[in-house]
Protein backbone atom coordinates (compact mmCIF):
# COMPACT_ATOMS: atom_id res chain seq x y z
CA UNK A 1 0.00 0.00 0.00
CA UNK A 2 1.47 3.36 -0.87
CA UNK A 3 1.88 6.36 1.24
CA UNK A 4 -1.04 8.23 0.35
CA UNK A 5 -3.24 5.61 0.61
CA UNK A 6 -2.26 4.69 3.92
CA UNK A 7 -2.50 8.26 4.94
CA UNK A 8 -6.03 8.69 3.68
CA UNK A 9 -7.00 5.41 5.20
CA UNK A 10 -5.74 6.68 8.21
CA UNK A 11 -7.02 10.21 8.37
CA UNK A 12 -10.96 8.16 7.31
CA UNK A 13 -9.74 5.60 10.43
CA UNK A 14 -9.81 9.13 12.64
CA UNK A 15 -13.07 8.88 13.20
CA UNK A 16 -15.70 12.15 13.52
CA UNK A 17 -12.92 14.12 15.30
CA UNK A 18 -10.18 12.82 13.30
CA UNK A 19 -12.16 15.03 9.86
CA UNK A 20 -12.98 17.56 12.02
CA UNK A 21 -9.45 17.80 12.43
CA UNK A 22 -8.76 17.80 8.97
CA UNK A 23 -11.88 20.41 8.64
CA UNK A 24 -10.31 23.06 10.68
CA UNK A 25 -6.98 22.73 8.90
CA UNK A 26 -8.59 22.99 5.22
CA UNK A 27 -10.79 26.22 7.57
CA UNK A 28 -7.54 27.83 8.59
CA UNK A 29 -5.73 27.66 4.83
CA UNK A 30 -9.09 29.36 3.33
CA UNK A 31 -8.93 31.99 5.64
CA UNK A 32 -5.34 32.28 5.12
CA UNK A 33 -5.43 31.78 0.95
CA UNK A 34 -8.53 34.76 0.39
CA UNK A 35 -6.46 37.25 2.64
CA UNK A 36 -3.60 36.26 0.89
CA UNK A 37 -4.95 36.86 -2.63
CA UNK A 38 -6.21 40.34 -0.67
CA UNK A 39 -2.71 41.60 0.32
CA UNK A 40 -1.32 40.74 -3.08
CA UNK A 41 -4.50 42.59 -5.05
CA UNK A 42 -4.26 45.51 -3.20
CA UNK A 43 -1.01 46.58 -4.75
CA UNK A 44 -1.87 45.70 -8.48
CA UNK A 45 -5.16 47.93 -7.32
CA UNK A 46 -3.15 50.86 -6.45
CA UNK A 47 -0.29 49.93 -9.26
CA UNK A 48 -3.40 50.11 -11.92
CA UNK A 49 -4.83 53.76 -10.34
CA UNK A 50 -1.09 54.82 -10.63
CA UNK A 51 -1.04 53.93 -14.58
CA UNK A 52 -4.16 55.87 -15.10
CA UNK A 53 -3.82 58.36 -13.71
CA UNK A 54 -0.41 58.98 -15.67
CA UNK A 55 -1.35 60.87 -18.86
CA UNK A 56 -2.22 64.04 -16.32
CA UNK A 57 1.12 64.24 -14.65
CA UNK A 58 3.40 65.63 -17.75
CA UNK A 59 7.02 66.01 -16.06
CA UNK A 60 9.33 68.88 -16.84
CA UNK A 61 11.53 66.88 -18.83
CA UNK A 62 12.13 64.20 -21.26
CA UNK A 63 8.38 63.91 -23.08
CA UNK A 64 7.63 67.49 -21.67
CA UNK A 65 9.03 70.78 -20.83
CA UNK A 66 7.76 74.04 -19.22
CA UNK A 67 6.00 76.03 -21.42
CA UNK A 68 8.12 79.05 -22.44
CA UNK A 69 7.81 82.12 -25.00
CA UNK A 70 9.74 79.75 -27.84
CA UNK A 71 7.91 76.28 -28.60
CA UNK A 72 10.50 73.52 -28.23
CA UNK A 73 10.79 71.35 -31.63
CA UNK A 74 8.21 68.24 -31.20
CA UNK A 75 5.79 69.60 -28.87
CA UNK A 76 2.21 68.46 -30.09
CA UNK A 77 -0.14 70.44 -27.42
CA UNK A 78 0.39 72.05 -24.15
CA UNK A 79 -1.37 70.97 -21.32
CA UNK A 80 -2.12 72.40 -17.92
CA UNK A 81 -3.64 70.71 -14.50
CA UNK A 82 -5.32 72.18 -11.49
CA UNK A 83 -7.62 71.01 -8.95
CA UNK A 84 -10.97 72.28 -6.97
CA UNK A 85 -12.78 71.68 -4.11
CA UNK A 86 -16.39 70.85 -5.33
CA UNK A 87 -18.21 70.39 -1.74
CA UNK A 88 -15.68 68.65 0.02
CA UNK A 89 -14.88 66.90 -3.44
CA UNK A 90 -11.54 66.67 -5.78
CA UNK A 91 -12.35 67.48 -9.22
CA UNK A 92 -9.64 67.61 -11.64
CA UNK A 93 -9.26 69.64 -14.57
CA UNK A 94 -6.69 69.03 -17.69
CA UNK A 95 -6.58 71.92 -20.27
CA UNK A 96 -5.21 70.88 -23.61
CA UNK A 97 -4.27 72.90 -26.51
CA UNK A 98 -3.60 70.70 -29.45
CA UNK A 99 -0.73 72.04 -32.16
CA UNK A 100 -0.68 69.23 -34.26
CA UNK A 101 -3.34 66.84 -35.33
CA UNK A 102 -3.24 63.56 -35.38
CA UNK A 103 -1.76 63.66 -31.74
CA UNK A 104 -2.57 59.62 -30.21
CA UNK A 105 -4.76 60.13 -26.98
CA UNK A 106 -4.06 58.71 -23.68
CA UNK A 107 -6.12 55.34 -22.86
CA UNK A 108 -9.74 56.32 -21.64
CA UNK A 109 -10.11 59.42 -24.48
CA UNK A 110 -10.85 59.06 -27.70
CA UNK A 111 -9.01 62.16 -28.87
CA UNK A 112 -7.54 65.54 -27.47
CA UNK A 113 -10.38 68.16 -27.05
CA UNK A 114 -10.86 70.59 -29.45
CA UNK A 115 -11.11 74.16 -28.77
CA UNK A 116 -14.05 74.82 -26.34
CA UNK A 117 -15.01 71.03 -26.11
CA UNK A 118 -15.54 69.77 -22.65
CA UNK A 119 -15.61 65.90 -22.19
CA UNK A 120 -16.60 64.89 -18.57
CA UNK A 121 -16.08 61.60 -16.80
CA UNK A 122 -19.56 59.80 -15.90
CA UNK A 123 -19.84 60.73 -12.05
CA UNK A 124 -19.17 64.45 -12.99
CA UNK A 125 -21.80 64.70 -15.87
CA UNK A 126 -24.24 62.99 -13.18
CA UNK A 127 -23.25 65.51 -10.69
CA UNK A 128 -23.96 68.46 -13.26
CA UNK A 129 -26.81 66.61 -14.66
CA UNK A 130 -28.59 66.35 -11.00
CA UNK A 131 -27.07 70.10 -9.88
CA UNK A 132 -29.05 71.30 -13.20
CA UNK A 133 -26.16 74.15 -13.52
CA UNK A 134 -22.63 73.61 -14.79
CA UNK A 135 -19.50 74.27 -12.66
CA UNK A 136 -17.59 77.23 -12.08
CA UNK A 137 -14.48 77.43 -14.28
CA UNK A 138 -16.03 74.78 -17.11
CA UNK A 139 -17.73 75.49 -20.17
CA UNK A 140 -21.04 74.26 -20.52
CA UNK A 141 -20.62 70.49 -22.48
CA UNK A 142 -23.77 70.41 -24.58
CA UNK A 143 -25.57 67.07 -24.84
CA UNK A 144 -23.63 64.16 -26.37
CA UNK A 145 -20.20 65.40 -25.52
CA UNK A 146 -17.69 62.64 -25.53
CA UNK A 147 -17.16 61.12 -22.04
CA UNK A 148 -13.89 59.90 -20.04
CA UNK A 149 -13.54 56.34 -20.70
CA UNK A 150 -12.30 53.70 -17.02
CA UNK A 151 -9.02 54.00 -18.45
CA UNK A 152 -8.55 57.59 -17.59
CA UNK A 153 -9.97 57.70 -14.16
CA UNK A 154 -8.28 56.24 -11.15
CA UNK A 155 -11.98 55.12 -9.69
CA UNK A 156 -15.40 54.91 -10.94
CA UNK A 157 -17.14 58.11 -8.74
CA UNK A 158 -14.04 60.54 -10.06
CA UNK A 159 -14.69 64.18 -11.11
CA UNK A 160 -12.84 64.72 -14.09
CA UNK A 161 -12.85 67.40 -16.51
CA UNK A 162 -10.82 67.52 -19.82
CA UNK A 163 -11.00 71.07 -21.40
CA UNK A 164 -10.01 72.32 -25.27
CA UNK A 165 -8.21 75.04 -25.41
CA UNK A 166 -6.42 77.09 -28.84
CA UNK A 167 -3.18 77.27 -29.01
CA UNK A 168 -2.84 80.72 -27.95
CA UNK A 169 -5.51 80.92 -25.58
CA UNK A 170 -3.81 82.86 -22.44
CA UNK A 171 -6.18 80.38 -20.22
CA UNK A 172 -4.08 77.42 -20.99
CA UNK A 173 -0.33 79.51 -20.18
CA UNK A 174 -1.13 80.23 -16.91
CA UNK A 175 0.59 79.00 -13.94
CA UNK A 176 -2.03 76.46 -11.73
CA UNK A 177 -2.54 74.91 -8.39
CA UNK A 178 -3.67 71.58 -7.26
CA UNK A 179 -5.26 70.44 -4.60
CA UNK A 180 -1.78 69.88 -2.59
CA UNK A 181 -1.31 74.01 -3.15
CA UNK A 182 1.74 73.37 -4.76
CA UNK A 183 1.96 75.15 -7.89
CA UNK A 184 1.97 73.53 -11.21
CA UNK A 185 3.12 75.45 -14.27
CA UNK A 186 1.67 74.57 -18.21
CA UNK A 187 4.30 72.53 -20.13
CA UNK A 188 4.44 72.04 -23.62
CA UNK A 189 4.52 67.40 -24.36
CA UNK A 190 5.38 66.06 -26.80
CA UNK A 191 3.45 62.49 -25.74
CA UNK A 192 1.89 60.87 -22.62
CA UNK A 193 4.72 58.24 -21.02
CA UNK A 194 4.32 60.24 -18.06
CA UNK A 195 5.57 59.51 -14.23
CA UNK A 196 2.89 58.13 -11.96
CA UNK A 197 1.67 61.29 -9.53
CA UNK A 198 3.32 61.87 -6.34
CA UNK A 199 0.26 61.00 -4.54
CA UNK A 200 -0.11 57.34 -6.27
CA UNK A 201 3.42 56.86 -5.56
CA UNK A 202 3.01 57.72 -2.03
CA UNK A 203 -0.16 55.31 -1.64
CA UNK A 204 1.72 52.19 -3.60
CA UNK A 205 4.47 53.02 -0.61
CA UNK A 206 1.88 52.82 2.04
CA UNK A 207 0.26 49.46 0.07
CA UNK A 208 3.60 47.64 0.15
CA UNK A 209 4.00 48.66 3.78
CA UNK A 210 0.81 47.20 4.43
CA UNK A 211 1.22 44.52 2.16
CA UNK A 212 4.03 43.28 4.87
CA UNK A 213 1.79 44.07 7.63
CA UNK A 214 -0.77 41.63 6.71
CA UNK A 215 1.38 39.20 4.85
CA UNK A 216 3.58 37.41 6.93
CA UNK A 217 0.94 37.23 9.99
CA UNK A 218 -0.81 35.20 7.12
CA UNK A 219 2.23 32.63 6.12
CA UNK A 220 2.45 32.34 9.59
CA UNK A 221 -0.93 31.40 10.25
CA UNK A 222 -1.68 29.15 7.05
CA UNK A 223 2.22 27.71 8.21
CA UNK A 224 0.71 26.84 11.08
CA UNK A 225 -2.05 25.15 9.97
CA UNK A 226 -0.03 21.86 9.53
CA UNK A 227 0.60 22.11 12.69
CA UNK A 228 -3.11 21.83 14.11
CA UNK A 229 -4.13 18.31 15.96
CA UNK A 230 -0.51 17.88 15.78
CA UNK A 231 -0.29 15.63 18.86
CA UNK A 232 -2.95 13.27 17.68
CA UNK A 233 -0.96 13.33 14.25
CA UNK A 234 2.75 12.47 16.29
CA UNK A 235 1.19 9.62 18.72
CA UNK A 236 -0.03 7.89 15.43
CA UNK A 237 3.25 8.66 13.32
CA UNK A 238 5.35 7.41 16.35
CA UNK A 239 3.31 4.05 16.23
CA UNK A 240 3.82 3.66 12.92
CA UNK A 241 7.43 4.03 13.18
CA UNK A 242 7.43 1.60 15.77
CA UNK A 243 6.15 -1.40 13.96
CA UNK A 244 8.64 -0.54 11.04
CA UNK A 245 7.52 2.22 9.32
CA UNK A 246 10.62 3.97 7.52
CA UNK A 247 11.05 7.39 7.86
CA UNK A 248 10.58 8.38 4.21
CA UNK A 249 6.88 6.75 4.42
CA UNK A 250 6.28 8.74 7.29
CA UNK A 251 7.54 11.94 5.91
CA UNK A 252 5.18 10.86 2.37
CA UNK A 253 2.06 10.23 4.53
CA UNK A 254 2.45 13.34 6.28
CA UNK A 255 2.90 15.35 3.05
CA UNK A 256 -0.05 13.72 1.23
CA UNK A 257 -2.54 14.86 3.81
CA UNK A 258 -1.34 17.95 4.94
CA UNK A 259 -0.84 19.08 1.40
CA UNK A 260 -4.32 17.60 -0.78
CA UNK A 261 -6.34 19.27 2.73
CA UNK A 262 -4.18 22.00 2.26
CA UNK A 263 -4.96 22.20 -1.70
CA UNK A 264 -8.64 22.12 -1.17
CA UNK A 265 -8.26 24.87 1.52
CA UNK A 266 -6.31 27.13 -0.83
CA UNK A 267 -8.46 26.79 -4.11
CA UNK A 268 -11.92 27.63 -1.45
CA UNK A 269 -10.55 30.62 -0.36
CA UNK A 270 -9.42 31.97 -4.11
CA UNK A 271 -13.25 31.09 -5.30
CA UNK A 272 -14.53 33.12 -1.74
CA UNK A 273 -12.11 35.64 -2.20
CA UNK A 274 -13.64 36.16 -6.13
CA UNK A 275 -17.10 36.13 -4.98
CA UNK A 276 -16.27 38.99 -2.42
CA UNK A 277 -14.51 40.92 -4.97
CA UNK A 278 -17.72 42.78 -5.71
CA UNK A 279 -18.14 43.58 -1.89
CA UNK A 280 -14.41 44.77 -1.10
CA UNK A 281 -14.41 46.98 -4.35
CA UNK A 282 -16.95 49.39 -2.25
CA UNK A 283 -14.26 50.57 0.52
CA UNK A 284 -13.73 53.60 -0.27
CA UNK A 285 -9.56 54.81 -0.57
CA UNK A 286 -8.53 58.12 -2.28
CA UNK A 287 -11.42 59.55 -2.73
CA UNK A 288 -13.58 56.85 -3.89
CA UNK A 289 -14.37 53.03 -4.54
CA UNK A 290 -12.80 50.87 -6.71
CA UNK A 291 -12.94 49.62 -10.16
CA UNK A 292 -14.13 45.51 -9.47
CA UNK A 293 -11.20 44.59 -12.09
CA UNK A 294 -8.25 46.72 -10.15
CA UNK A 295 -8.87 43.96 -7.44
CA UNK A 296 -8.37 40.56 -10.01
CA UNK A 297 -4.35 40.80 -9.48
CA UNK A 298 -3.98 38.21 -12.36
CA UNK A 299 -4.36 34.50 -12.56
CA UNK A 300 -0.96 33.68 -11.95
CA UNK A 301 -0.77 35.45 -9.39
CA UNK A 302 -3.91 33.60 -7.55
CA UNK A 303 -2.28 30.19 -9.12
CA UNK A 304 0.85 31.10 -6.99
CA UNK A 305 -1.01 31.55 -3.89
CA UNK A 306 -3.31 28.52 -4.55
CA UNK A 307 0.24 26.36 -4.71
CA UNK A 308 2.17 28.71 -2.67
CA UNK A 309 0.36 28.14 0.72
CA UNK A 310 -0.26 24.08 0.27
CA UNK A 311 3.64 23.88 -0.11
CA UNK A 312 4.75 26.13 2.67
CA UNK A 313 1.70 23.98 5.16
CA UNK A 314 3.54 20.71 3.39
CA UNK A 315 6.91 22.25 4.75
CA UNK A 316 5.61 22.82 7.78
CA UNK A 317 4.36 20.02 8.66
CA UNK A 318 7.99 17.62 7.51
CA UNK A 319 9.54 20.05 9.69
CA UNK A 320 7.52 19.39 12.81
CA UNK A 321 7.65 15.58 12.25
CA UNK A 322 11.53 15.64 13.74
CA UNK A 323 11.04 13.97 16.68
CA UNK A 324 9.01 11.63 15.46
CA UNK A 325 11.63 10.34 13.14
CA UNK A 326 14.18 10.36 15.24
CA UNK A 327 12.90 9.77 18.62
CA UNK A 328 8.88 7.95 18.24
CA UNK A 329 9.72 6.00 21.31
CA UNK A 330 9.93 9.58 23.06
CA UNK A 331 6.33 10.63 21.37
CA UNK A 332 4.57 7.62 22.16
CA UNK A 333 5.67 8.17 26.33
CA UNK A 334 4.64 12.09 25.73
CA UNK A 335 8.28 12.66 27.56
CA UNK A 336 8.27 16.86 27.50
CA UNK A 337 10.48 18.02 24.66
CA UNK A 338 13.60 19.94 25.51
CA UNK A 339 13.28 23.32 26.53
CA UNK A 340 13.83 26.26 23.54
CA UNK A 341 17.02 28.64 23.63
CA UNK A 342 17.18 32.09 24.42
CA UNK A 343 18.88 32.41 20.99
CA UNK A 344 15.31 33.13 19.59
CA UNK A 345 14.93 36.15 21.44
CA UNK A 346 17.76 37.46 20.63
CA UNK A 347 16.91 37.22 17.33
CA UNK A 348 14.05 39.47 17.82
CA UNK A 349 16.02 42.08 19.52
CA UNK A 350 18.77 42.38 17.04
CA UNK A 351 15.85 43.20 14.03
CA UNK A 352 14.24 45.74 16.76
CA UNK A 353 17.90 47.49 17.26
CA UNK A 354 18.25 48.10 13.01
CA UNK A 355 14.85 50.12 13.01
CA UNK A 356 16.67 53.17 15.16
CA UNK A 357 19.67 52.88 12.78
CA UNK A 358 16.99 52.28 9.39
CA UNK A 359 14.80 55.79 10.54
CA UNK A 360 18.25 57.66 10.67
CA UNK A 361 19.12 56.59 7.07
CA UNK A 362 15.08 57.25 6.04
CA UNK A 363 15.66 61.12 6.93
CA UNK A 364 19.36 61.60 6.42
CA UNK A 365 18.01 60.43 2.78
CA UNK A 366 20.77 57.75 2.38
CA UNK A 367 18.35 55.57 -0.08
CA UNK A 368 18.76 56.79 -3.61
CA UNK A 369 15.54 56.19 -4.09
CA UNK A 370 12.02 56.40 -1.97
CA UNK A 371 10.42 52.83 -3.28
CA UNK A 372 14.05 51.38 -1.70
CA UNK A 373 13.36 52.96 1.30
CA UNK A 374 9.94 51.74 1.48
CA UNK A 375 11.03 48.06 0.34
CA UNK A 376 13.97 47.93 3.33
CA UNK A 377 11.37 49.36 5.60
CA UNK A 378 8.64 46.33 4.37
CA UNK A 379 11.53 43.66 5.00
CA UNK A 380 12.27 44.76 7.89
CA UNK A 381 8.72 44.58 9.09
CA UNK A 382 8.14 41.32 8.07
CA UNK A 383 11.37 40.21 9.81
CA UNK A 384 10.36 41.27 13.45
CA UNK A 385 7.16 39.22 12.50
CA UNK A 386 9.00 36.24 11.84
CA UNK A 387 11.51 37.16 14.79
CA UNK A 388 7.84 37.86 17.00
CA UNK A 389 6.92 34.21 16.22
CA UNK A 390 9.86 32.41 16.31
CA UNK A 391 10.75 33.85 20.62
CA UNK A 392 6.65 33.68 21.23
CA UNK A 393 7.37 30.01 22.46
CA UNK A 394 10.04 30.37 24.47
CA UNK A 395 8.51 33.54 26.03
CA UNK A 396 5.27 31.42 26.56
CA UNK A 397 7.46 28.19 28.04
CA UNK A 398 9.15 30.58 30.92
CA UNK A 399 5.49 32.02 31.57
CA UNK A 400 4.42 28.47 32.11
CA UNK A 401 7.34 28.43 34.40
CA UNK A 402 6.71 31.09 36.65
CA UNK A 403 2.66 30.35 36.85
CA UNK A 404 3.62 26.53 37.91
CA UNK A 405 5.73 28.14 40.65
CA UNK A 406 3.30 30.58 41.32
CA UNK A 407 -0.14 28.32 41.25
CA UNK A 408 -2.09 28.14 44.37
CA UNK A 409 -4.86 26.46 42.52
CA UNK A 410 -5.25 22.98 40.74
CA UNK A 411 -6.81 24.94 37.42
CA UNK A 412 -3.54 27.38 37.77
CA UNK A 413 -1.44 24.17 37.97
CA UNK A 414 -2.40 22.82 35.07
CA UNK A 415 -2.18 25.76 32.97
CA UNK A 416 1.13 26.33 33.81
CA UNK A 417 2.32 23.02 33.48
CA UNK A 418 0.61 22.83 30.08
CA UNK A 419 2.35 25.88 28.93
CA UNK A 420 6.04 24.50 29.84
CA UNK A 421 4.81 20.71 28.50
CA UNK A 422 3.89 22.36 24.97
CA UNK A 423 4.36 25.89 24.62
CA UNK A 424 4.42 25.83 20.48
CA UNK A 425 0.38 24.85 20.79
CA UNK A 426 -0.47 26.97 23.56
CA UNK A 427 1.71 29.97 21.17
CA UNK A 428 -0.29 29.61 18.16
CA UNK A 429 -3.50 29.74 19.95
CA UNK A 430 -2.36 33.90 21.35
CA UNK A 431 -0.02 34.27 18.00
CA UNK A 432 -2.68 35.89 16.07
CA UNK A 433 -3.32 38.54 18.54
CA UNK A 434 0.33 39.09 19.15
CA UNK A 435 0.48 39.92 15.71
CA UNK A 436 -2.53 42.47 15.61
CA UNK A 437 -0.86 44.03 18.59
CA UNK A 438 2.76 44.43 16.75
CA UNK A 439 0.39 45.82 13.54
CA UNK A 440 -1.45 48.13 15.99
CA UNK A 441 1.78 49.41 17.37
CA UNK A 442 3.55 50.42 14.24
CA UNK A 443 0.46 52.00 12.56
CA UNK A 444 -0.66 53.50 15.84
CA UNK A 445 2.22 56.03 16.31
CA UNK A 446 1.97 56.47 12.44
CA UNK A 447 -1.13 57.88 11.51
CA UNK A 448 -0.99 61.82 11.36
CA UNK A 449 -2.83 64.36 12.89
CA UNK A 450 -5.10 66.79 11.99
CA UNK A 451 -2.70 69.62 13.15
CA UNK A 452 0.12 68.77 10.62
CA UNK A 453 -2.08 69.36 7.41
CA UNK A 454 -2.15 72.92 5.68
CA UNK A 455 -5.81 74.75 5.80
CA UNK A 456 -6.11 74.51 1.76
CA UNK A 457 -4.89 70.92 1.42
CA UNK A 458 -7.37 69.25 0.37
CA UNK A 459 -5.41 66.39 -0.99
CA UNK A 460 -3.69 66.10 2.29
CA UNK A 461 -7.10 65.77 4.16
CA UNK A 462 -7.99 62.63 1.60
CA UNK A 463 -4.86 61.15 2.33
CA UNK A 464 -5.19 61.55 6.49
CA UNK A 465 -8.97 59.58 5.87
CA UNK A 466 -7.05 57.30 3.67
CA UNK A 467 -4.54 56.24 5.96
CA UNK A 468 -7.25 55.91 8.73
CA UNK A 469 -9.43 53.92 6.06
CA UNK A 470 -6.29 51.82 5.45
CA UNK A 471 -5.63 51.38 9.21
CA UNK A 472 -9.20 49.90 9.75
CA UNK A 473 -8.40 47.48 6.99
CA UNK A 474 -4.55 46.30 8.01
CA UNK A 475 -6.18 45.44 11.63
CA UNK A 476 -10.04 44.18 10.12
CA UNK A 477 -7.55 41.64 8.81
CA UNK A 478 -5.10 40.76 11.26
CA UNK A 479 -8.33 40.54 13.84
CA UNK A 480 -9.63 37.86 11.08
CA UNK A 481 -6.49 35.99 11.81
CA UNK A 482 -6.54 36.34 15.21
CA UNK A 483 -9.78 35.68 15.75
CA UNK A 484 -9.51 32.45 13.57
CA UNK A 485 -6.82 31.53 14.63
CA UNK A 486 -8.18 31.44 18.01
CA UNK A 487 -11.10 29.55 17.36
CA UNK A 488 -9.34 26.92 15.41
CA UNK A 489 -6.23 26.40 17.44
CA UNK A 490 -8.49 26.19 20.57
CA UNK A 491 -10.62 23.49 19.24
CA UNK A 492 -7.63 21.51 17.86
CA UNK A 493 -6.14 21.66 20.83
CA UNK A 494 -9.21 20.26 23.00
CA UNK A 495 -9.23 17.41 19.91
CA UNK A 496 -5.31 16.56 20.51
CA UNK A 497 -5.80 16.28 24.08
CA UNK A 498 -8.91 14.71 24.52
CA UNK A 499 -7.45 11.41 25.69
CA UNK A 500 -5.75 13.31 28.88
CA UNK A 501 -8.88 15.53 29.65
CA UNK A 502 -11.22 12.29 29.34
CA UNK A 503 -8.29 10.73 31.98
CA UNK A 504 -8.18 13.92 34.47
CA UNK A 505 -11.93 13.63 34.25
CA UNK A 506 -12.48 10.19 35.43
CA UNK A 507 -9.72 10.56 37.96
CA UNK A 508 -12.06 13.14 39.86
CA UNK A 509 -11.18 16.22 38.28
CA UNK A 510 -14.19 18.76 38.16
CA UNK A 511 -14.87 19.68 34.66
CA UNK A 512 -14.70 23.60 35.93
CA UNK A 513 -11.10 22.96 37.03
CA UNK A 514 -10.16 21.71 33.30
CA UNK A 515 -12.41 24.86 32.23
CA UNK A 516 -10.65 27.41 34.05
CA UNK A 517 -7.33 25.66 32.90
CA UNK A 518 -8.24 25.95 29.65
CA UNK A 519 -8.79 29.58 30.19
CA UNK A 520 -5.92 30.70 31.79
CA UNK A 521 -3.52 29.03 29.27
CA UNK A 522 -4.65 31.46 26.84
CA UNK A 523 -5.51 34.65 29.00
CA UNK A 524 -1.91 35.21 30.71
CA UNK A 525 0.08 34.46 27.07
CA UNK A 526 -2.15 36.39 25.91
CA UNK A 527 -2.08 39.48 27.74
CA UNK A 528 1.88 39.22 28.52
CA UNK A 529 2.44 38.79 24.71
CA UNK A 530 0.04 40.87 23.52
CA UNK A 531 1.49 44.00 25.56
CA UNK A 532 4.55 43.21 24.49
CA UNK A 533 3.91 42.92 20.67
CA UNK A 534 2.36 46.35 20.90
CA UNK A 535 5.58 47.80 22.89
CA UNK A 536 7.80 46.45 20.12
CA UNK A 537 5.61 47.69 16.71
CA UNK A 538 5.20 50.70 18.70
CA UNK A 539 9.00 50.90 19.33
CA UNK A 540 10.06 49.88 15.44
CA UNK A 541 7.55 52.52 14.42
CA UNK A 542 9.13 55.57 16.47
CA UNK A 543 12.16 56.28 14.00
CA UNK A 544 9.58 56.70 10.97
CA UNK A 545 7.35 59.32 13.10
CA UNK A 546 7.52 62.72 11.41
CA UNK A 547 6.84 64.41 14.54
CA UNK A 548 5.64 63.80 18.31
CA UNK A 549 3.08 61.18 19.33
CA UNK A 550 -0.70 61.67 17.73
CA UNK A 551 -2.98 61.08 20.12
CA UNK A 552 -5.87 60.16 17.55
CA UNK A 553 -2.93 56.95 16.73
CA UNK A 554 -3.57 55.65 20.12
CA UNK A 555 -7.30 55.03 18.85
CA UNK A 556 -6.19 52.06 16.80
CA UNK A 557 -3.62 50.18 20.05
CA UNK A 558 -6.84 50.82 22.32
CA UNK A 559 -9.56 49.36 19.99
CA UNK A 560 -7.29 46.33 18.85
CA UNK A 561 -6.67 45.46 22.76
CA UNK A 562 -10.27 45.69 23.23
CA UNK A 563 -11.31 43.98 20.27
CA UNK A 564 -8.92 40.90 20.21
CA UNK A 565 -8.94 40.63 23.96
CA UNK A 566 -12.97 39.97 23.14
CA UNK A 567 -12.31 38.29 19.94
CA UNK A 568 -10.02 35.91 21.68
CA UNK A 569 -12.00 35.10 24.40
CA UNK A 570 -15.36 34.37 22.53
CA UNK A 571 -13.59 32.00 19.88
CA UNK A 572 -11.95 30.04 23.38
CA UNK A 573 -15.56 29.90 24.32
CA UNK A 574 -17.06 28.53 21.51
CA UNK A 575 -14.33 25.63 21.71
CA UNK A 576 -16.36 24.79 25.91
CA UNK A 577 -19.39 22.32 24.71
CA UNK A 578 -16.40 19.98 23.17
CA UNK A 579 -14.28 19.83 26.02
CA UNK A 580 -17.68 18.47 27.76
CA UNK A 581 -17.81 16.29 25.03
CA UNK A 582 -14.75 15.14 24.93
CA UNK A 583 -14.50 14.46 29.23
CA UNK A 584 -17.31 12.78 29.09
CA UNK A 585 -16.17 9.62 26.96
CA UNK A 586 -16.17 6.82 29.18
CA UNK A 587 -13.52 4.24 27.21
CA UNK A 588 -10.97 7.39 26.18
CA UNK A 589 -8.65 5.89 23.78
CA UNK A 590 -5.57 7.01 21.62
CA UNK A 591 -5.90 7.34 17.88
Amino acid sequence: MNSARLSWRLLRGGGRKGMVGAALTLAAVAVSSLLLVFAVAVNHAFDGRAERAEWRNPPAHGKAVQVTAERPKGAVAVQAVDGENLGGRVLTIVRFAVLKDGVKPPEGLRRLPKPGEVMLSPALAELIERRGTSVAGLPPAPAGSPRIGDGALVHPDELVAVVGHAPKDPEVAKARKDLSVREIPPVWIKGFDNKALDEAVAYQALATVATALMVVPLLVFGGAAARLTVARRDQRLAALRLIGATPGQVVAMTVAEAVVVAFAGSVLGAVLYGVAMPFLSRVEIGGGPWFTADLWPGLPYVLAVVLAVPLLVGVSAVVGLRRVVVSPLGVAKRETPPGMRFVRVIALLAVLAVFPALGVGVRMDVFPAMSLAVGVIAVMVGLAFLCVNLAGPWVVALIGRIVSRLARTPAMLLAGRRLVDDPRSAWRTVSGVAMTGFVAGFIGLLAPGEWALEPDDLAGVQMFADIRTGTVVVLTVSFLVAIASAGITAVSSILDRRQTYALLHLAGTPLSVLDWARRAETLIPLAVMGGGSIAAGAFAAMPFMIAGPNAAGLVPLLVSIAVGFVGVVAAGEMSRPLLRSVTLDPAPRPD
